[in-house]
């Protein structure tokens, strides 16, 4: 585990499901390492946890105060919105991978925890991309 790692929001979601316990450990492992993350997944994180797990909406708050003191969350702008952009056209990811993907790179991150995307794939020579579950 790199520390200067992202987290896409389906493992920072594990880390609140009590329901997999394995997947769990992992992502808990994953968030004390001081990840990256960003404000939106902060955003799916809380409304997955909300509508997949049912969690309690205070909980749900909770968990996002944890992540704020936890992790280094990096907000969006113009600049990571262009560069999603043209990462969605270069790699023919969706804009919501693509945004994470920008994000993960404009922190100079080496390496994007993702359960979602393809696993070893290089991105710009800079950013690999591990599922942590195999």
């Amino acid at each position: 585990m790199t520390a200067n790692s992202f987290l896409d929001s389906n493992i920072v979601v594990y880390a609140f499901d009590i329901r997999d316990s394995i997947k769990r450990k992992i992502a808990l492992n994953l968030l004390l390492t001081n990840p990256f993350i960003s404000s939106q997944v902060i955003v799916e994180s809380h409304n997955a946890s909300i509508k997949k797990l049912k969690v309690p909406s205070q909980i749900c708050d909770d968990n996002v105060i944890v992540l704020c003191n936890t992790c280094q969350v990096v907000s969006l702008n113009e600049t990571i919105v262009r560069s999603a952009i043209s990462l969605k056209n270069k790699y023919s990811f969706s804009f919501l991978d693509s945004m994470i993907i920008a994000t993960a790179l404009a922190a100079n991150c080496t390496t994007l925890y993702s359960e979602d995307m393809q696993h070893n794939q290089i991105i710009e020579n800079t950013l690999t991309i591990i599922n942590p579950f195999i």
